[in-house]
């Protein structure tokens, strides 16, 4: 709520008790269309508020613009045009300013009684639905007493409710009085006269007490606020008092900063008493007569500095002037370039001569001079964020590449690339700024300490193990039966190229070690050579006994095909138990091991894949039969036909030997829609069946039928939207869940059910197959 009718107009804020606005300075030579302008604001022929703003941006002289700033009364222009001035003409910002602060001093007492008299009122009202206590009346004498010092400033619509609120407080407290009677006249008549004398005598002295009770602590509280009210006018006064003594200072030291020529301190403390002004509801006049003097008196000695920093200023120009298209290095000009600039904004402070001229030419002349130094220091640091920028993601490559070399069997010759390949790319990217620097390479070196403190953890354990490996040889070589020996050297060699290398400098000479005492045992390789070869064809023979029980088995179908994951490593386990076999048959073998147990796996993906496909349709299927018995509850069916449907839903599920995850809850959620179905809903419905089948069709890139094109465009236009400036969606659509949601939609009319089924189905049909699990293979830093 607004109280328009306090407020006084703008004009009489801003000629009355406010201070006066700075004298426009004086204009040398003025222009003849800025002594027009001057003449028709002199002589009160220009008016209109829309020719005074043009004049106040767009006068020919800076008397004019400040002349016709001082005409300006409307608030929105006021505040319009204080944006539109800032940075342009100080002194008309500031005449505007102040016609803006005084406008909001008012607005902020208006707030201020608007604020008091709605809490009065508000007051009354509460204590209006309260229930007669002992202080009831007096709480309601003190607010009444409140809203009295205000009402004269209240609108109507809230005098009205006061008086409402009065009314109400006067009626429970009559109503009270009336009540006390009555419950005396009926005591009198319950008992003898003398006993209803003496009762009503004891009554009459009981109520006097209470009431004389409620009436001092009635007078205490009133005491109190009366007490509480002098003590904040007592305050005010003081606060007003104290604010007049600093005004007072403020002006001393005004005076006697202009009496010592500084004018940069001096406009800085008449702001501080304009401000102490602002919070005084009245200026006294003898303040006002001081605030005048010394404003004469600051733009006096403004004019004058005017007059003796002019040269100075010209001095500044021609420097700034001599600049453009200077030689010099791009940081020595720009250091130069600001040096001028602070000297202008030195030698500038408290002048009150329009300078526009003079700081446009200076201004022009700093921007060209400084033209050079922009496209090269814009270019150095597009450098230092472009190879910041590039370090950055060196970093975020290294964590991805950290995080995928988190188990238990790391990529060791790939961590041993990023140690040596990283630090170099890290170098290229040089130079950036220098804080973000050390950042990102704390991060860096971070990064590179950790996979270097693994990457040495396992080149010790590599070197502990392979020197195990060389005491074993060692032990072999006394040892009387050669081929329990060269089979014992045969695994160790196989131990020694499954452990991992040591560091550069170890592992040459812990090879030459090891092969040396391998070398000695192999000298008894002779006396078994007979057996060794038998060995070898025996190993081929269980190589081929085994890649074709695994070839037989890859053929299988049905659930006897789903125990193949299981049975992968211990075929594996058993083919690498097998030892060394002929080296023309070895590697054939393998790769025929190697194919055979991929075949197991694409099988086992296909079975399952099929299965699961399989318990998707059967959970539509199921989703269909429950839709068909809810439809028929909700046209009200035979109570025989919905037993029967309802019965062959039952039977259907109960045969169904495998769903998908979700399903049972889905089916639960599918048979309470159908219990509560309504035929009203049946279009409902329909449309969220709808709306799957276009999720599905968008999903499998499939076309939407013409009547539900609309549709289609409305929900990815919706879907944008909602993931506008947002990264992509984790819980993207995926058709085993939009299946889900089919089955809880609640019944629709059967003929669109089954055609919507339809076109849901075609789309599970024609969706990409999916990906044959990838065969491990080692990661490359990238």
């Amino acid at each position: 709520m607004r109280f328009k009718h306090l407020v006084k107009p703008l004009s009489g804020l801003f000629r009355s008790e406010a201070p006066p606005a700075l004298p426009p300075p004086a204009i040398a030579v003025p222009t003849a269309a800025a002594a027009a302008d001057v003449r028709g604001l002199e002589e009160a022929s220009i008016e209109e508020p829309q020719e005074l703003a043009r004049l106040v941006v767009e006068g020919s002289s800076s008397h004019a613009r400040q002349l016709a700033a001082q005409r300006i009364e409307d608030p929105a222009e006021l505040k319009r045009l204080l944006k539109l001035v800032r940075g342009k003409d100080k002194n008309v910002y500031k005449i505007i300013k102040q016609k803006c602060d005084l406008l909001g001093a008012a607005e902020k007492r208006i707030a201020q009684i608007e604020t008091d008299v709605a809490a009065a009122c508000a007051s009354l009202e509460r204590h209006s639905h309260r229930i007669y206590d002992a202080i009831y009346e007096p709480s309601f004498r003190h607010f009444d007493e409140r809203w009295r010092a205000l009402e004269d400033q209240a609108p109507h619509e809230v005098r009205d409710r006061a008086h409402r609120a009065i009314e109400r407080c006067r009626e429970i407290i009559a109503g009270h009085f009336r009540l006390m009677e009555d419950q005396a006249k009926k005591k009198t008549h319950q008992a003898s006269l003398l006993a209803a004398r003496e009762e009503a005598t004891l009554k009459a002295a009981e109520e006097a007490r209470r009431r004389s009770d409620a009436e001092a602590v009635a007078a205490e509280e009133a005491a109190k606020l009366r007490e509480a009210g002098e003590k904040a006018r007592a305050e005010k006064l003081a606060a007003e008092a104290l604010a007049l003594g600093r005004i007072g200072a403020l002006i001393g030291k005004a005076h006697g900063a202009l009496r010592e020529g500084d004018t940069g301190r001096a406009p800085g403390l008449r702001r501080a008493i304009q401000e102490k002004l602002a919070m005084l509801p009245a200026v006294p006049p003898h303040v006002a007569s001081q605030v005048r003097e010394l404003d004469v008196k600051l733009n006096e000695l403004k004019e004058w500095k005017d007059y003796a920093v002019a040269p100075k200023r010209a001095r500044l120009i021609e420097e700034m002037e001599s600049l453009i298209g200077s030689p010099q290095e791009p940081q020595a000009l720009a250091d130069r370039i600001k040096h001028l600039q602070e000297e202008w904004k030195t030698i500038s402070k408290g002048i009150v001569i329009d300078s526009e001229a003079d700081w446009q030419r200076f201004h022009q002349a700093s921007q060209t001079a400084y033209q050079p130094c922009r496209a090269h220091f814009e270019a150095q640091s597009r450098l230092r964020q472009e190879n910041l920028e590039k370090r950055e993601a060196v970093i975020e490559r290294l964590r991805a590449f950290e995080s995928s070399q988190n188990s238990e069997l790391p990529d060791w010759r790939a961590i041993a690339t990023v140690l040596r390949e990283a630090p170099r790319e890290w170098r290229r990217y040089s130079p950036v700024d220098r804080a973000a620097g050390r950042r990102v390479l704390a991060e860096f070196d971070a990064s590179m300490g950790r996979l270097q403190t693994r990457l040495d953890s396992w080149h010790a354990q590599n070197a502990e193990q392979k020197k195990s490996l060389i005491q074993r040889a060692q032990h072999l070589r006394a040892q009387a039966d050669g081929r329990d020996a060269v089979d014992a050297v045969k695994r160790l060699q196989q131990l020694w190229k499954e452990t991992g290398a040591a560091a550069r400098d170890q592992e040459r000479q812990l090879w030459e070690e090891f092969r040396e005492q391998c070398d000695a045992v192999y000298q008894k390789r002779q006396q078994a050579h007979a057996e060794y070869t038998s060995g070898l064809e025996s190993s081929k023979q269980q190589a081929v006994a085994l890649c074709e029980e695994v070839e037989r088995f890859a053929a299988l179908t049905g659930p006897a095909l789903l125990e193949g994951p299981g049975r992968i490593a211990p075929w594996r386990a058993a083919f690498e138990s097998l030892g060394e076999m002929p080296h023309a048959d070895q590697r054939g073998l393998h790769a025929r091991f190697e194919r055979a147990l991929d075949l197991v796996q694409s099988s086992v993906s296909r079975q399952k894949a099929h299965d699961r496909e399989r318990s998707v349709a059967d959970l539509l299927e199921a989703g269909r039969l429950i839709q068909a018995f809810g439809w028929a509850v909700a046209r009200d069916g035979a109570a025989v036909a919905r037993e029967e449907l309802k019965l062959a839903a039952e039977a259907f599920i109960a045969g169904v030997p495998r769903w998908p995850k979700g399903a049972p809850q889905a089916l639960k959620d599918a048979w309470l829609a159908a219990g509560a179905a309504a035929e009203a809903k049946g279009a409902a419905h329909e449309k969220a069946l709808r709306m799957l089948c276009i999720r599905s069709e968008i999903l499998t890139d499939e076309p939407t039928p013409p009547e539900d094109q609309a549709l289609r465009r409305e929900y990815q236009v919706q879907r944008l939207v909602q993931h506008m400036g947002r990264p992509g969606d984790a819980r993207a659509d995926d058709l085993d869940a939009l299946a889900l949601e089919w089955v809880r939609v609640g019944p629709a009319p059967p003929q669109a059910h089954e055609s919507l089924l339809g076109r849901f189905l075609r789309c599970r049909i024609k969706r990409p197959p999916q990906p044959l699990p990838r065969a491990d293979r080692p990661r490359e830093f990238h």
